[in-house]
C-alpha cells in the first residue's frame, strides 16, 4: 500500500470558497481514477502560525498506482485549479509495510 499525503497553503484571495472547491474536487477523485483506493481531505481548523489549510491523504496499492494517478485526466484538472489558487505545497508518499 502506498499512502501520498499532500497538505496545501492557500493564497488568501477567496481563500475559504476555494478551499471548499478544491475539497470537493478531489473527494470528487474516488470513482473517477482507478488506481484510487481512498482518499480523505480535511479543512483544517488549527490557528497556529505553521498550519496548512487543506490536507489530503490518499492510498494506492502500489507506487505504480499513484503515478497513474498523477497523470490522470480528472486529477489533472484539479490540479490546474489548484495551481491558481494555493500558495504552495507539501508532499509526502511512502509505502505502508
Amino acid at each position: 500500500m502506498v499512502v501520498h499525503i499532500v497538505m496545501f497553503r492557500f493564497k488568501e484571495e477567496n481563500k475559504k470558497p476555494n478551499i471548499i472547491q478544491a475539497k470537493q474536487m478531489l473527494e470528487n477523485l474516488m470513482g473517477a481514477v482507478p488506481s484510487l483506493r481512498s482518499m480523505d481531505a480535511g479543512v483544517n481548523f488549527s490557528t497556529e502560525g505553521r498550519a496548512m489549510d487543506l490536507s489530503i491523504i490518499a492510498s494506492f496499492e502500489s507506487k505504480e498506482g499513484l503515478d497513474a494517478y498523477a497523470v490522470h485526466p480528472e486529477h489533472l484538472k484539479v490540479i490546474d485549479f489548484i495551481k491558481t489558487v494555493v500558495e504552495y505545497s507539501k508532499v509526502v508518499d511512502y509505502e505502508r509495510i
